[in-house]
């Protein structure tokens, strides 16, 4: 049997300007990874094989770093996170990491979290479909 495969990308936590209008108030790079490590551990209590991507702001490093965890993985789903999503400077890296994953995992299903904690909500919602 196959497990399935789960990514999470994020902007790595420290590079985050976290009073950027888009910005959950209150949200803090221990946050971050405290919501992302708990949907990992609820993920993964249910059976999936999950691996997280912390991405620079970079538009360069974040598509070869996007290109990079895809090549060779069959994900099933691929959550892209609010904080990339969001905040409005962050639209060209949104743009360039869900073109990465539209060109190198094109099977993947799409899904967007709207805070780190339910990363796990997000990628249950399209797994098998």
């Amino acid at each position: 049997m196959t497990t399935t495969r789960i990514l999470i990308v994020g902007q790595n936590p420290d590079t985050v300007d976290f009073h950027a209008p888009g910005i959950i108030p209150g949200m803090t790079a221990e946050k971050v990874r405290a919501g992302l490590d708990a949907s990992e551990a609820r993920l993964e209590a249910q059976g999936y094989a999950v691996d997280q991507l912390e991405v620079l702001p970079d538009l360069a490093a974040a598509e070869a770093a996007t290109v990079a965890q895809l090549s060779g993985r069959d994900y099933a789903v691929v959550v892209i996170g609010a904080g990339i999503r969001n905040p409005p400077p962050s639209l060209g890296l949104f743009e360039t990491v869900l073109n990465a994953v539209h060109r190198h995992a094109p099977g993947a299903r799409i899904a967007f979290n709207t805070r780190p904690d339910d990363s796990d909500v997000a990628a249950v919602r399209w797994v098998g479909r």
